[in-house]
């Protein structure tokens, strides 16, 4: 499947469709962390000659989109899914280093963490991935401001990738830390159904269908909280 791909992208010379279905294959049965040094030891490509190879012009989102064409059934239940991973790093000097939640030791830790946009076929239980990228820091900023700017980041990731998610998806699977209106209102922009946990602090409210109160101002919108808990 990956050397028919390959062949179909254009712009690949064959010194770089070798390389890139090689790495495909080391990936899958490397245990571990994977960079150029453990791949290395896994295939016939030196250490300097991967990071060569990665230097190389390569449309890496085009790849896994025609990886889903043929891959996924056609008949199957699909929706979308968009989640961050926490990756520890012992370095000071790593690009992206910074404090990001870490939902196994469940409090944030330094290091770097990568958003990743999938889509999940419901009916054979499994997730392909569609789209990874590298979380800023924003270590310079407030608490509010890095949220607030971890939320655009992610909003930006989706719109960028909206149109290479297969036209059957209109479900947008997330958890609960991206349950906010900012968010929300991006995936319903890009016409997909939003379908998240709220958070247990979150304010939930009935919208108002009776008639207005007869009082000067705008019109009331909202009909009171609802409780998340019933």
């Amino acid at each position: 499947m990956v050397n028919d791909i390959l062949k179909q992208m254009p712009g690949l010379g064959q010194p770089q469709r070798t390389f890139l279905a090689t790495l495909c294959f080391t990936v899958l049965v490397l245990r571990g962390r994977v960079n150029c040094r453990t791949v290395s030891r896994s295939c016939d490509y030196s250490q300097r000659t991967i990071a060569r190879q990665f230097r190389e012009p390569f449309d890496w989102p085009d790849f896994p989109q025609r990886v889903l064409r043929t891959a996924l059934d056609p008949r199957s239940a699909l929706v979308s899914a968009h989640d961050a991973s926490f990756i520890p790093q012992s370095g000071k000097q790593t690009v992206g280093l910074g404090h990001f939640c870490n939902g196994c030791a469940r409090r944030a830790e330094r290091g770097r963490e990568i958003s990743t946009l999938a889509v999940v076929d419901v009916t054979r239980r499994c997730a392909l991935t569609l789209a990874v990228s590298q979380t800023p820091p924003g270590e310079d900023t407030t608490k509010a401001e890095q949220d607030e700017t971890r939320v655009d980041f992610y909003t930006q990731q989706l719109r960028a990738h909206r149109h290479r998610l297969p036209p059957s998806v209109t479900s947008h699977c997330v958890d609960g830390s991206d349950a906010k209106k900012q968010y929300s209102d991006a995936v319903v922009s890009l016409g997909l159904h939003a379908i998240t946990k709220l958070r247990s602090d979150a304010d939930g409210v009935f919208l108002s269908t009776g008639p207005h109160p007869k009082r000067r101002g705008a019109k009331r919108k909202d009909d009171g909280k609802g409780n998340v808990q019933d």
